[in-house]
């Protein structure tokens, strides 16, 4: 049986969800306000003690999956959607379908392995950005866990991936994971270990690439650039700071590509402009 401090604390959650409902029309009038008067008509005391087996079906409990998914959206806590999604197998539903609408998923600020990212991502199928960056607790993340991912419905889709700062993973896992994100626009890798290899990956599969971080990735080389800024004619963005490439591959990308903008500007201070393509 659930502890019944945990059904009253989701609760008191999904009471300052609902106070959300008058100002974004997340659902309709009429089903903000038959949520909100099953609340107010049935209060936590009721519920404490239907959890406890003494009284019968609490409105809670009659609401929609629809309606508990369209709660949970708004919810940006993980711990808190754990701890509803253990209330009943109801709310374990609601979670997913939740998950299942969400078009943005940051795991920023949060301590994930493999076994908890790659669970959620493949729930989130109509994602279209995700970020795993590296948090203050840090994060887990493997190259088994960038495979695990790889494998989630929602990946073809993506539009932003963000990799920012996790050490563990190298070109092997960055490879099999942007091979699949065919639509891929915004990437941040920057803060990691990757080489020329990933750079090979990002040419070969991302065609649409808008923008790039390598901040501080500083086992890339000017090889690997070239090929990157040939392949991805759509780059407008590329921050290279931290690196360890010359300045004569500043020169030779804005060659193939002169209206790149090469991050931080910094880097072009000690460039001639006479060598510099006339944009």
């Amino acid at each position: 049986m659930v502890c019944w401090k945990k059904k009253v604390h989701v609760t008191f959650l999904y009471l300052q969800v609902l106070r959300l409902f008058s100002r974004f029309d997340v659902i309709t009038k009429a089903e903000t306000l038959r949520a909100q008067k099953s609340f107010w008509t049935n209060n936590l005391i009721f519920v404490g003690l239907k959890t406890l087996g003494m009284v019968g079906e609490a409105e809670i409990d009659r609401l929609p999956i629809d309606l508990l998914a369209h709660i949970f959206v708004l919810i940006t806590s993980f711990t808190d959607l754990a701890q509803a999604s253990s209330v009943c197998r109801k709310w374990k539903q609601g979670v997913k379908q939740s998950l299942g609408r969400r078009e943005s998923l940051s795991f920023a600020g949060w301590k994930m392995d493999d076994d908890s990212t790659a669970r959620l991502v493949r729930y989130a199928y109509c994602l279209k950005e995700l970020d795993i960056s590296r948090s203050r607790w840090g994060c887990q993340i493997s190259d088994s866990g960038l495979y695990r991912i790889s494998l989630a419905k929602c990946i073809s889709n993506l539009t932003s991936i963000s990799l920012w700062g996790i050490t563990g993973i190298t070109d092997k896992g960055v490879g099999q994971l942007i091979s699949r994100a065919n639509c891929l626009q915004h990437l941040n890798i920057g803060g990691t270990f990757i080489t020329d290899e990933s750079l090979y990956a990002i040419a070969d599969s991302c065609p649409h690439l808008k923008t790039i971080v390598l901040w501080s990735c500083r086992h890339v080389t000017e090889n690997g650039l070239l090929v990157l800024v040939n392949s991805c004619r759509k780059l407008e963005s590329i921050n290279l700071w931290g690196t360890r490439v010359p300045v004569d591959c500043f020169i030779a990308l804005l060659t193939i590509s002169p209206a790149l903008k090469i991050k931080p500007i910094g880097l072009l201070l000690n460039v001639d402009a006479s060598m510099l393509p006339v944009v």
